[in-house]
């Protein structure tokens, strides 16, 4: 993923003669090495706004102060790579001083440097990061707002007056720095939001008793809250980066995900999201892909067309929910759970090849119903799928396992402020319970 970030970065270069950095968002395609010699301790000349790919846009993500030792990597035309948070950013050279650096921090253990991420912080407001997690210690440089960032160490100290503050060690510009737990939260994790059938309220006869069919209007107002106040729609590529602390993502980030494949989401849900310019993943059944458009009718379960799924294209990212593994049995369970793993394999494979011809990278999955078991999840490794989604409920934290990922609904009912709380950081969970699947 720092590969994706060089891309990201020479692009960046280019564009960056007419556009603001704010305004630049690209995409990587080939494999770049970063430099060819080891990172220099410098400083810089005066303040300085710095620049990094979150979640595949550039933006300015924090403020490096003077005097404060960062290791920098070879300068890039104009440009000088810094490692900041999983990834790099990038220093205006003109900006870098060549004098060595007046102050180091107090407390620069290489033991700390190595150790592994095991949580992230969510900026809220532009924050502070500090030379020492010691009172009235210097700042050396201010993380922007709606960051993720990861932490190293989480600390309590004790001021001279018997007060205890908490502290979480970072690493920027591969030095330490410290930020007061007060100045920002604990990450609670990224939503992940269910879709299956969408339907105006006044054509929905069929399936008002059902969780997973949601009106039009009620989908429509989510997607406004989410454009509104500031959500990126991820991919799972950025999720998959989250998880194996490959990339950058934002404070306000949520996954968008539809199962089935059903024509009512080609219908009401792309055009909704080709608006507001939000992606989403979209796991179809592949044997239900119908070879034609079929005439439009509120009352049954309909499929997309091969031609509907390649024109929503531009929205969502294809990815399977199985071939011939979305039933269930006489008790109602989902047959994947009576199924031997090479027939679950198989299965996969077979869908994972037909969906190629939409979506070459076949690196996602839905298991049917949500159903899952260890059999089902070691199928999935073997098929080289990289993350399987369930239906069970809750956001997705660092640590979980990549073949049982958690999601959330949002039913149709909820008031928009219950929705913000669903997808927000807050530390309440907010799930909703007893869903009624379409069958």
């Amino acid at each position: 993923m720092r590969n994706q970030s060089l891309m990201l970065f020479f692009i960046f270069l280019f564009l960056s003669v007419t556009k603001s950095f704010a305004q630049v968002s690209t995409q990587s395609t080939e494999n770049w090495q970063l430099v060819d010699t080891p990172p220099a301790l410098m400083q810089l000349k005066q303040s300085e706004t710095i620049f990094a790919p979150i979640a595949g846009n550039m933006k300015a993500v924090a403020e490096l102060y003077p005097e404060h030792g960062f290791y920098l990597y070879k300068p890039m035309g104009d440009y000088q790579p810094i490692q900041f948070g999983n990834d790099y950013a990038y220093v205006n050279t003109e900006a870098v001083s060549p004098l060595k650096p007046r102050l180091t921090p107090e407390d620069d253990r290489l033991n700390e440097l190595s150790n592994p991420i095991y949580d992230y912080l969510i900026t809220t407001k532009n924050t502070p990061v500090y030379r020492s997690a010691k009172p009235h210690s210097q700042p050396i440089a201010t993380l922007f707002s709606n960051l993720r960032y990861p932490v190293l160490v989480r600390m309590i100290k004790t001021d001279k007056q018997g007060e205890k503050v908490a502290w979480l060690t970072i690493r920027l510009g591969d030095r330490l720095g410290y930020i007061k737990l007060d100045d920002v939260e604990i990450d609670k994790g990224i939503p992940i939001l269910t879709y299956h059938h969408l339907l105006k309220e006044s054509e929905n006869k069929k399936f008002q008793q059902t969780s997973t069919t949601t009106s039009v209007e009620a989908f429509q107002e989510q997607m406004n809250y989410l454009q509104q106040a500031g959500y990126q729609t991820l991919s799972l590529a950025d999720l998959e980066g989250y998880l194996d602390k490959s990339v950058n993502l934002p404070a306000k980030s949520v996954v968008l995900t539809f199962d089935d494949g059903l024509k009512s989401v080609y219908r009401y849900a792309y055009p909704i999201l080709k608006h507001n310019q939000q992606q989403a993943t979209l796991f179809v059944i592949s044997s239900r892909i119908k070879m034609t458009p079929q005439k439009w009718s509120a009352d049954g379960l309909q499929f997309m067309s091969k031609q509907e799924i390649k024109n929503c294209q531009d929205v969502f990212n294809i990815q399977s929910h199985t071939h011939f593994l979305h039933k269930l049995d006489k008790h109602k369970s989902p047959i994947i759970f009576s199924r031997q793993e090479h027939t679950i394999f198989l299965d996969f494979q077979r869908s994972m090849r037909i969906l190629q011809q939409f979506e070459p990278e076949q690196r996602y999955l839905a298991y049917p119903f949500g159903g899952f078991n260890p059999i089902a999840m070691d199928a999935a490794k073997l098929s080289g799928i990289h993350l399987a989604l369930t239906t069970i409920q809750g956001k997705v934290r660092l640590g979980d396992n990549p073949f049982a990922l958690k999601r959330l609904y949002a039913l149709k009912t909820d008031p928009i402020e219950k929705f913000a709380r669903m997808v927000g950081n807050s530390g309440q969970s907010v799930v909703n319970e007893n869903i009624v699947v379409d069958r």
